[in-house]
């Protein structure tokens, strides 16, 4: 399955070539790489995600009995495309939630985790989060 997702990454990457951008599979693939950071293995996730679907309310996957949330970024690579504005999270119906910044072709450059509550008081009233706000939680990668 990890050649599964070398696959993808090199699809996106030459339609991206050919067409300007890259289809948007930045959400698939951190929320895998998101699960594989907490422990996940590639088959017991598959297993997880059996029946779920894209648009899941609060959480995108379940792990020890935790709901984990998942942002991430990636620059094009395009002069000017690195990353000021990171995703805040809608709601508050996870455990824990997990903010990953990619590199142009899509490898983890960071990873950071923050708790439900932690994130609540830090960032409930702030109306843009940057990069440096994420880097606040801990650090997975």
């Amino acid at each position: 399955m990890d050649n599964l997702r070398k696959r993808l990454v090199g699809i996106a990457l030459e339609w991206e070539k050919a067409f300007g951008n890259a289809p948007h599979i930045t959400a698939a693939l951190s929320e895998l790489d998101a699960a594989q950071l907490v422990g996940f293995s590639l088959a017991d996730y598959r297993d997880c995600m059996k029946g779920a679907t894209a648009v899941r309310r609060g959480f995108d996957f379940r792990y020890n009995n935790a709901r984990y949330q998942v942002k991430a970024n990636r620059p094009s690579g395009k002069p000017g495309s690195f990353v000021t504005l990171v995703p805040k999270a809608k709601n508050y119906d996870w455990d824990f939630l997990i903010w990953i910044l990619y590199s142009r072709t899509f490898a983890i450059q960071e990873a950071w985790l923050w708790e439900v509550e932690p994130y609540r008081s830090a960032f409930d009233a702030a109306k843009r989060l940057s990069p440096a706000h994420y880097r606040k939680g801990k650090r997975l990668k």
